[in-house]
């Protein structure tokens, strides 16, 4: 179940595709073999209120963190943050020429004994198949 969530910047968005970005990180999680198709979400968050460095209002920021839950190996967990960095920074060049970006990627793992949930998804997907 990994949750990709994308923090940026407000002063990005005048040159970042930002659903383009979710489409693109969703599908390098997919690309990085880490979970089932039906248990993967990915969502971007717009920061409006931010400072970045020396406060230069062109500086931006974009933060990812992917959640998931525990038994992936050290490798897999760090391919998927090396993926989702390429993603991102791919997505970002045409915004790295106005805006200076501090870009970031965290993976973290989630304690099931604290993860309480409901996936319909995985019994629709039985249906349609």
């Amino acid at each position: 179940m990994p949750h990709i969530i994308a923090e940026y910047s407000a002063n990005l968005e005048d040159r970042l595709d930002v659903q383009a970005l979710v489409n693109d990180l969703h599908q390098a999680t997919i690309d990085a073999d880490v979970a089932e198709l039906v248990g993967i979400r990915s969502r971007a968050a717009r920061r409006t209120h931010f400072r970045v460095g020396d406060g230069n209002p062109a500086n931006g920021f974009m933060h990812i963190v992917a959640r998931l839950r525990r038994g992936r190996s050290d490798e897999k967990r760090k391919a998927l943050g090396q993926v989702l960095l390429a993603a991102a920074d791919k997505r970002l060049a045409g915004v790295y020429p106005s805006h200076p970006v501090a870009l970031t990627v965290e993976v973290h793992e989630i304690d099931p004994d604290m993860t309480f949930r409901r996936n319909t998804l995985r019994e629709r997907a039985q249906q349609v198949a």
